[in-house]
């Protein structure tokens, strides 16, 4: 298949080649040249512009920062007419950032409207799921569009889950990432409490792992340096899913329990400390790098 891939990230640059991998024709786009720079050297195909990528595409998929990006992207704003509107009616359209329901109804809507196949479908897995092709996908969209862009997705994911109409990926997503923030804080907690008290991080985290303080952290992601080889902390806290993106998505996650007055008050609690941690300078950190806030390293 044709795919224009849009937002070469820590995540989507990765998603991107599992597509080339996988026999699909790909031309790809990000604003920022140095990761376009790399990964055209891994032997994908760097277009000039988001429009050049998604030109003559059965498929385009976006990996963007935040609802915003996402919109100006694709809906009119200004003189621009959005990508949309550059799209032949028939095209599958698939959004894999992390945005409001809201906002992801409302591409979808418009897309609708011009005769568009439209899913938002973001992801979980860190880079790590990413790169190995083994990322969570929750769906929001209608049955047959999701059947559509299944063995699309399968080039980059072991696991799809269809989780309602438009926007239902994003809101389970929301509600993923929220309690992964919990989680981590929860984690960094107790290894920082064991370190104190004199244990070996690593001896501590497969007690947990193995026992009813198991988690994802302790078992992909473990958030002290040196512990787990291949995640974020034992490279800087770099290369990871940052802290200011996190914060976004718990920022998200608040704003969605206010719409339905949900209670999340851990939820809340996760959002203040990410912020204070962000607040310190670690935004373009891991946010694994929360560790440093809960032992005092800000």
């Amino acid at each position: 298949m044709r795919i224009g891939f849009i937002g070469l990230g820590n995540m989507g640059g990765p998603m991107a080649l599992n597509l080339v991998k996988a026999g699909h024709e790909v031309a790809a786009f990000d604003l920022n040249a140095e990761a376009c720079s790399k990964l055209q050297a891994q032997g994908l195909r760097i277009a000039p512009s988001a429009a050049a990528a998604a030109e003559g595409a059965q498929a385009v998929i976006t990996m963007l920062p935040a609802s915003h990006h996402v919109e100006s992207l694709y809906l009119p704003h200004g003189d621009a007419p959005g990508l949309l509107a550059a799209l032949p009616a028939g095209t599958l359209v698939i959004d894999s950032s992390t945005i409001a329901p809201a906002s992801a109804r409302k591409v979808a809507d418009a897309a609708k409207a011009r005769g568009l196949a439209f899913i938002d479908a973001p992801v979980s897995g860190g880079t790590a799921g990413a790169a190995a092709g083994t990322l969570t996908f929750m769906i929001g969209g209608d049955a047959a569009t999701v059947e559509r862009a299944t063995p699309v997705l399968k080039a980059m994911g072991a696991n799809l889950f269809h989780c309602g109409d438009a926007g239902a990926g994003q809101a389970t997503k929301l509600c993923n990432n929220m309690l992964l923030a919990v989680l981590m804080i929860g984690t960094s907690e107790a290894l920082a409490l064991g370190q104190s008290l004199g244990l070996d991080p690593k001896v501590l985290s497969e007690v947990m792992r193995r026992s009813s303080g198991g988690n994802w952290a302790l078992e992909k992601y473990n958030p002290v340096p040196g512990v787990m080889e291949a995640a974020p902390a034992s490279r800087g806290y770099t290369g990871g899913f940052g802290t200011d993106l996190m914060l976004k998505d718990l920022g998200l996650a608040q704003e969605a329990a206010l719409g339905t007055s949900a209670s999340t008050p851990l939820g809340g609690l996760a959002r203040q400390l990410y912020a204070a941690h962000s607040k310190a300078g670690h935004g373009g950190e891991d946010f694994s790098s929360i560790l440093k806030l809960v032992t005092g390293e800000d």
